[in-house]
Parts: structure tokens; sequence; C-alpha cells
């Protein structure tokens, strides 16, 4: 007698195991991000200390990224002040386009945007060169030599973006804020000098300091993605491209949904 042949999957079997294959998968990003975030925090203040390798990273996260990240901000102060300044003319509130411009920059889109940025650029970099050393055995090197591949590679990186992402968001928050000047001014026929008064009027350190720390947690959020992509790569030169984009797009969206969170404490 023949065997009697298993029945065929249904559809809502097949469903069923989809959407488990991507809720064990989803598990799984989420344990290998906390397993680098905490064995980075374990070995960030153990010898030895590369300075030397310290100092690059800082030098390519933070000085490197400057223009990106003014551009950027510029920008993004010159067309959010031509656009509060057509709105409040309708009801004779042209002088606080100032007072919104500056809280909206430090509290908001100064730190979310450069984290942005800092996550196409460097998060990419970070998963591209963590992914490449993994593909060609560099990193299994590492552990014949007995060297810890995450102090070695992931602890300068990470602590780069952290430590560089706050005095990058303070040149956006006064590049941005220059940016509506010359808008509101040069263009908008608005009083220089009430501009610069209403600037300071309702802000205070608070404002500037949440936004702050919103940008070294940032750092840290992005970092530690890029590297985990990296880490974990896999399937040669065709898996570097998907961590290098997995990386970005990952680092973005929690970068976007830990916002929420960090507003709500801050604030």
């Amino acid at each position: 007698m023949k065997p009697a042949e298993p029945a065929p999957r249904g559809y809502l079997h097949r469903q069923l195991e989809a959407i488990g294959t991507r809720v064990a998968s989803g598990c799984e990003e989420v344990g290998r991000f906390f397993y680098i975030l905490s064995t980075t925090l374990h070995w960030t203040f153990r010898r030895p200390f590369d300075l030397k390798e310290w100092g690059r990273q800082m030098v390519r996260v933070g000085v490197d990224s400057v223009p990106v990240v003014g551009l950027t901000a510029l920008f993004t102060g010159a067309v959010m002040a031509l656009q509060t300044f057509r709105g409040f003319e309708r009801f004779h509130a042209e002088g606080f386009v100032a007072s919104v411009l500056s809280l909206s920059l430090t509290r908001e889109l100064a730190p979310v945007l450069s984290a942005l940025m800092m996550s196409g650029r460097i998060g990419s970099a970070l998963a591209a060169e963590l992914g490449t050393m993994r593909v060609t055995e560099q990193i299994d090197a590492l552990y014949a030599m007995a060297t810890e591949p995450i102090h070695y590679l992931v602890v300068p990186r990470v602590g780069a973006c952290v430590l560089m992402l706050p005095p990058l968001v303070m040149c956006a928050n006064g590049l941005g804020i220059l940016g509506g000047w010359v808008v509101a001014v040069n263009l908008l026929g608005a009083n220089p000098v009430v501009y610069w008064q209403r600037t300071f009027q309702y802000l205070d350190l608070n404002d500037v300091m949440s936004g702050l720390i919103k940008a070294a947690v940032f750092g840290l959020i992005l970092s530690v993605t890029g590297c985990t992509k990296g880490y974990f790569t896999s399937g040669g030169a065709e898996g570097v491209g998907r961590s290098t984009t997995a990386a970005v797009v990952m680092g973005s969206v929690v970068i976007l949904l830990s916002d929420f969170f960090l507003t709500k404490i801050l604030f």
C-alpha cells in the first residue's frame, strides 16, 4: 500500500505560519539589539581604551557630518519661518514666528532631523563596515586572537555617536534659527531686533537640554542598530547590502518611535 499523502495545507495555515515566522524574526532582532547594547555597555569602561580609535570615530561622526546636518537645519529653519509667517499673518501674530521657530527646533526638529540624517550617513556605514568584516571572517579572526570584537569594533563607534550627536544638534539649533532670521528679516520684512528678542523670550534651559538628551539617545539607537545589523550579517555581498538598508530603515523607525516616549518623559 502507498503511504497516505499529507493533506494540503490550507490558506489559513499558511497565513498563521507566515505570521509566526515574522513574529519570531522580530523577537530575534530585538534580542540581537539588546545583546549588542548590553555587551557594549559592559565593555565601555574596561581597559584597554583605544583613544586613537575613539578620536578617529568622533571626527568621522561629528566633524565630517557638520555640512550635512548644518544644511538640513539651515533650510529647515528657513522653510519653517516662511510657513509660520504666512500662517500667523492671517491673525496678525507675525511677531511670534521666532518664538515658535526656536522652540520647535530645540525641542523636536533639530534632534530628530539630525538623527535621521545621521542614521542614513553613519548607521549605514557602520552596518556596511561590520557586515564586510563578518562575511570576510575578520571578526572570526579577532576571536581567534583572543580579542573581543565588540570591545575593539563596536564600543568606539557607539561612544562616538553618543558623544557627538549633542554638539551636532547644538550647531543645528543655531543654524536653524539663523536660517529663519534670513527669511523672516530679508524676505518677509520682519523687524530683526524683535526677531532676536522673541527667539529667547520663551526659550528656557529645559528646552535646550531636552533636545540634547534626545540627541544622545538617538545617537545610541542609530549606532547600536547599525552595529547590530552589521555584526550579524550573513549571505556574502548581498547580505551586506541587505544589512545596510535594514540599518537605515530600522534606525529611522526606532528614532521616530522613541521620540514620542522621550517627549512624554521630558515634558
